[in-house]
């Protein structure tokens, strides 16, 4: 019976590339007895699999978009390459070394092969490939078809329960699915549909993004396909994001630069056969339909009596991705000549807006460092990360490490500051006992006055400074018990929901609660999606455990490993400018419910979940196991790092699993001590004698103090502290994540 790390690896499957890839490392195997496979020989045997098959006439997977249309075109660089994917796949069961160009399985699966283990593994590979490649002859899918089911059935359907319904699936998978199938669509390219969310949207479209110079429909250029909100048309554009420029410019000037902007391209690249006027017609009234036909650059219409067939709405798709080929190569060879003008001092810094996030966060972290302060690698993208995922992340440490600093600098970087207001300091009290201490209270005459966190709120809900985000530090906040004055401020960020482009959650002030004269101002107050909170604790005895209410809804962020010879760069003479404001896109989160991200990661998400099902079962012997909404918040932590390529997978798994999982472990019990092992086993990435290492675990900790496994294990991060946790438990008595 095959170990259970090897029974389900197939489980999830776009593609047939995990099953061929196993096959040819058996194949090795069988023919050299050898588990150590030469990466330029297993893709050459992956590529030849296919490349047999389609001349036998089988049916087998087609080449990756982009890279060619048969297989016989692909290189075996390209193959190499290729591999990345199901690599990655497999990464809980494979191992690469980059250095020696090799495939090996991981020690721990290694420790159970033998003849017979992988002869069932060759027969589950063969099986199972054999079930795809037989799905391989089902129809063809037909976008003609699909444009005319939902133009003839999305209006009724506007009617009926939205979470679950087909049609969001036809938009979200099944038409992306088919889109990035087509052999003329690059692999930088997003593709997403959408039909709202949380509610029906009067504009349903489906987004073809390049993601060079934008992976969002709120700026940037892209091709999209936009239904009229009578259903009587839907229009193949070439468009602009609306959202930015409009809160930006505002409404009156945004317009005018989208319709400037629209000019400009249509004289830049052809656009044969499409209208380049402004005859796209999706709704009469005011909104985003409004929005959209301002933004659209050209277009092609097709009615809903009269769609084109298959090969002629491909042809048209084609076309349009060629003009939006030329815009884009524009595009970067300008960015390009502009990062090579010299002087830089004589260049206008760009927008952030215009940068990608790794470029952005560059240069949030060269702002930091001409400040003077210097932090450990990595520590910005996971803060931006977690703000991403949550407006809520707690810094943690020891005094004097820089947390309160950090937010100051990181926020002032995106532009924020005390004296624009979008950065407020909010030192808590020990005596602060209930959410009046931040949010306000009721005088004796009834009047309301409010407190800080209340001023800064209503600040940010104004309507000119919806686009601006606001930091909000909530400076050793545990000092009080976190629960007993945060307590309606953690409830309503759990009621987050989309209505229409916005963010909204439940209110934390009752109009009716108040006098007539405070209800313009702070009746119905809720919080924001442009408001990040972000509190620093001291981890010493003079402060407050956290409960796990708070944990779940946060990313508990360390600061504790200080490297004090750390000194200012006497290069640096000149501050940079503090001018670099950036729109709350690029902070605010866009996925609030697991659905918004399955359709497009389901292969990450189906990995992270299969790692956390495996911690769960650890945890549970405590009674400290997750639910959903660790599941989803970490699942979209990774989606987040793999969509804007700022962490290996590995890394951001690592500083979830630090920041999410272990801030709930703590006791005294064996039970405590067995969970920490078996949770070591995992961060290291190879078994351990866990019964040997009950009696006396100073041999693993013993080892973190001098350095000598950071650079072996899988999960570095994660295993110190679990180390450091571990040796608090033996000479404590006690262990828990804030005392190690």
């Amino acid at each position: 019976m095959l170990p259970d790390e090897l029974s389900s690896i197939f489980r999830i499957k776009q593609k047939s590339y995990k099953m061929v890839l196993i096959l040819s490392l058996i194949e090795y195997y069988e023919r050299f007895k050898s588990l150590s496979f030469p990466l330029s020989t297993i893709a050459e045997r992956f590529l030849t699999y296919f490349q047999e098959k389609r001349r036998l006439g089988k049916s087998v997977d087609s080449p990756p978009p982009g890279r060619a249309s048969q297989w016989y075109e692909i290189t075996l660089s390209q193959t190499i390459s290729l591999l990345k994917t199901p690599l990655e796949a497999l990464s809980t069961i494979l191992d690469v070394d980059q250095d020696q160009q090799t495939i090996t399985f991981r020690p721990d699966i290694a420790d159970k092969l033998d003849d017979n283990v992988i002869q069932e593994l060759k027969e589950y590979a063969l099986k199972e490939l054999q079930n795809y490649n037989d799905q391989l002859g089902t129809p063809a899918f037909s976008l003609q078809n699909a444009l005319f089911e939902i133009m003839k059935s999305y209006i009724s359907a506007k009617s009926q329960a939205f979470a679950g319904h087909p049609l969001g699936a036809l938009f979200r998978q099944a038409i992306p699915e088919h889109i990035r199938s087509l052999s003329f669509i690059d692999p930088n390219y997003k593709i997403q549909g959408s039909v709202g969310q949380g509610n029906w949207a009067n504009i349903p479209w489906i987004a073809v993004m390049d993601k060079r110079i934008t992976d969002t429909t709120q700026h940037g250029e892209y091709i999209v396909y936009l239904f009229s909100e009578d259903m009587e048309s839907v229009y193949l554009t070439l468009a602009q994001g609306v959202t930015v420029p409009k809160d930006e410019l505002g409404k009156k000037e945004g317009y005018q630069y989208l319709e400037n902007k629209a000019t400009e391209i249509r004289e830049l690249i052809p656009l044969e056969g499409m209208h380049k006027d402004d005859g796209i017609n999706l709704t009469s009234k005011s909104g985003l339909g409004r929005d959209y036909q301002v933004s659209t650059i050209a277009y092609i219409r097709y009615d809903r009596e009269a769609i084109p067939d298959d090969d002629q709405l491909q042809s048209d798709l084609e076309n349009v991705v060629s003009n939006y080929k030329m815009y884009v190569e524009h595009v970067l060879q300008n960015k390009k000549a502009d990062e090579e003008m010299p002087p830089p001092e004589e260049k206008e810094s760009p927008s952030l807006n215009s940068l990608t996030v790794s470029e952005q966060l560059e240069k949030v972290k060269s702002f930091i460092s001409h400040r003077g302060f210097h932090y450990p690698p990595g520590l910005i993208e996971n803060l931006y990360l977690s703000l991403k995922t949550k407006p809520f992340v707690i810094l943690a440490g020891v005094s004097g490490t820089g947390k309160t600093k950090l937010v100051k600098l990181f926020a002032e970087a995106l532009g924020a500051t005390g004296d624009n207001g979008q950065f407020t300091l909010i030192p808590v009290r020990p005596d602060w006992s209930d959410p009046s201490d931040l949010l306000g209270y009721k005088d004796l005459s009834g009047v309301f006055r409010p407190g800080r966190l209340a001023e800064v709120l209503v600040e940010a809900s104004q309507p000119e400074n919806q686009h601006k985000p606001y930091f909000i530090c909530l400076d050793e906040m545990n000092l009080a018990r976190v629960e007993y004055y945060f307590s309606d401020v953690l409830s309503v960020i759990e009621t987050q929901e989309w209505r229409q482009d916005r963010i909204v959650t439940s209110k934390l002030i009752n109009r009716e609660s108040l006098l007539p004269e405070d209800q313009l101002l702070y009746g119905d107050l809720s919080i924001p999606d442009n408001v990040y909170l972000i509190g620093t604790v001291n981890m010493d005895e003079t402060t407050h455990p956290f409960s796990k209410k708070v944990l779940d809804r946060a990313n508990t962020i360390e600061f504790n490993y200080i490297n004090l010879q750390q000194y200012p760069s006497l290069a640096l003479h000149e501050r940079e400018a503090t001018d670099l404001p950036v729109h709350n896109s690029f902070l605010r989160s866009e996925y609030l419910q697991l659905i918004d991200v399955y359709s497009e990661y389901t292969e990450l998400v189906h990995a992270t979940t299969e790692k956390l099902v495996k911690i769960n079962q650890i945890l549970e012997e405590i009674h400290s196991h997750v639910g959903f909404r660790i599941r989803d918040s970490i699942c979209f932590y990774m989606v987040y790092n793999q969509r804007f390529e700022l962490l290996s997978d590995d890394e951001a798994f690592d500083l979830q699993l630090l920041q999410k999982i272990l801030p709930r472990v703590q006791g005294s019990s064996l039970s405590v001590k067995r969970v920490l092992l078996k949770l070591l086993q995992g961060a290291l990435g190879r078994t351990l004698p866990v019964s040997d290492l009950m009696d006396d675990a100073s041999e693993i900790y013993l080892k973190w103090n001098d350095n000598q496994e950071e650079n072996k294990a899988k999960h570095p991060l994660s295993a110190r502290k679990i180390a450091f946790m571990l040796r608090r438990l033996e000479e404590d008595g006690f262990t828990s994540y804030w005392l190690s």
